[in-house]
């Protein structure tokens, strides 16, 4: 056990050296009323000045939720400490979201956490997280499945939330607590080995104690050594998307061929998709072979296979259908930026990507613009006849996310005037040089 006068001072080491945070940083605590959050409040009283304090009251215990956030806003206004309070209907979120009581009593509390952070300009959040809770993430995500990333453990650091405690044990926790006579609550439910958590802390740590008396040293020098290889996986797969992945606007397009080169070239879509949110690997892999068109969904992204590649872009932002142009200032509410312009001077070419030249007495208000429609036809420049867009788009080599980011600018009766950035249609492209000349710029 380490005595609690250098307890203190390793934990002021810690915060200044490893994390390297000054102590005079504006701190938000986040105290549940046990007995490691409390251990966390009372050592921080010590040497902060700059201190707040923040508890959720989840509602799942009834009296005993109250209780708790009785001891801990007492203990704030005894010591002068702004304390923050907040009662969620935890259950409820449970039924309108789908989740268990536990996922929820997270996403909760970080939410509200951030708030305060924000709203009141706090520098750090700080859990009262400490090494044997640090061993119970490790078991859980090591029984469910996971890979290195899940054997880390709960990082001692993300971005705004701090860990200091990950370096004392339970033992140090409760040996400081009572050795200084710290008031704190225990939720009876952590004894009940009914939950998996509390499973390994009763029943399968301790052999692990038992067997070896430095055994939490020993596991953060495997989590040191997990953290290495963890960097070289990241490293390496930073350094493969350069070579197989390029990017166009807002959709990356992986090579396959390219990442079928890499023997580990499941590892790597791992390493790449799972900060976009997706979590069904096997249909991911699945797609490397699939026929184009498939596509893999994750809350935030889709993933889609098109001829030799895999497309990765955001879920589609809902916009209006259609947009109508009655006068210039119209146009600074489309989605897209377009500027018309009488011009004099005839260019070489009718159109480009960029620009449209238009015969003014064809192209004149209202106008629209929107997707493209099943049945949809034009005269594309250059060509005789009239020819389906959907053709079109397949002669180009569309994929599907390409075609539902492409305009078209058409008249009222809905006559295709441009499949804007790419084919103008023959009818009304400037030709007769007694008329105007309507310069179309998509930028």
């Amino acid at each position: 056990m380490i005595f609690s006068v250098k307890m203190l001072q390793r934990l002021k080491n810690n915060l200044e050296n490893q994390f390297k945070i000054p102590l005079d940083a504006r701190f938000l605590l986040a105290v549940s009323g046990g007995v490691d959050s409390m251990v966390l409040l009372h050592l921080f009283r010590q040497f902060s000045d700059h201190l707040a304090v923040a508890h959720c009251n989840f509602n799942l215990r009834g009296e005993e939720s109250d209780a708790d956030e009785q001891l801990v806003r007492d203990f704030c206004i005894k010591h002068h400490i702004p304390f923050y309070s907040n009662s969620f209907d935890t259950n409820n979120y449970v039924d309108l979201h789908k989740v268990s009581v536990q996922v929820a009593a997270r996403e909760l509390r970080y939410s509200w956490f951030k708030d305060i952070l924000e709203k009141e300009s706090y520098d750090y959040l700080v859990t009262a997280h400490h090494a044997d809770d640090a061993v119970e993430t490790f078991l859980i995500n090591f029984n469910r499945g996971t890979g290195i990333d899940g054997l880390l453990g709960i990082p001692d650091r993300n971005e705004h939330i701090i860990r200091p405690l990950l370096i004392f044990s339970r033992e140090d926790v409760y040996g400081y607590a009572l050795e200084h006579s710290v008031a704190w609550r225990e939720d009876a439910s952590n004894q009940s080995t009914k939950y998996l958590r509390n499973a390994f802390r009763h029943k399968v740590i301790p052999v692990f104690k038992e067997n070896n008396p430095h055994f939490l040293s020993s596991f953060q020098q495997t989590l040191q050594n997990l953290q290495q290889v963890s960097d070289l996986a990241h490293d390496a797969a930073e350094m493969i998307w350069k070579k197989v992945v390029i990017q166009e606007k807002e959709i990356y397009k992986i090579s396959i061929p390219l990442l079928l080169e890499y023997k580990n070239h499941k590892a790597y879509l791992y390493q790449w998709l799972k900060e976009y949110h997706f979590t069904a690997w096997n249909d991911i892999y699945e797609l490397l072979r699939a026929v184009s068109g498939k596509m893999v969904y994750s809350a935030t992204h889709i993933l889609l296979k098109d001829r030799d590649a895999l497309l990765l872009k955001p879920k589609a932002i809902a916009t209006a259908e259609k947009y109508y142009i009655n006068s210039d200032e119209d146009l600074e509410r489309l989605p897209i930026k377009l500027k018309f312009e009488l011009s004099e001077t005839t260019a070489e070419k009718n159109y480009n990507k960029h620009h449209l030249y238009a015969d003014a007495e064809k192209v004149y208000y209202p106008l629209i613009i929107r997707k493209w429609e099943q049945g949809d036809f034009f005269y594309p420049v250059g060509m005789m006849g009239k020819k389906k867009v959907s053709k079109f788009f397949k002669d180009e080599k569309f994929s599907m996310f390409e075609k539902q980011q492409t305009w078209i600018l058409t008249t009222e009766k809905n006559d295709i005037i441009w499949i804007i950035g790419h084919r103008a249609d023959e009818r009304f492209i400037h030709k007769n040089s007694k008329n105007q000349i309507l310069k179309i710029i998509f930028n």
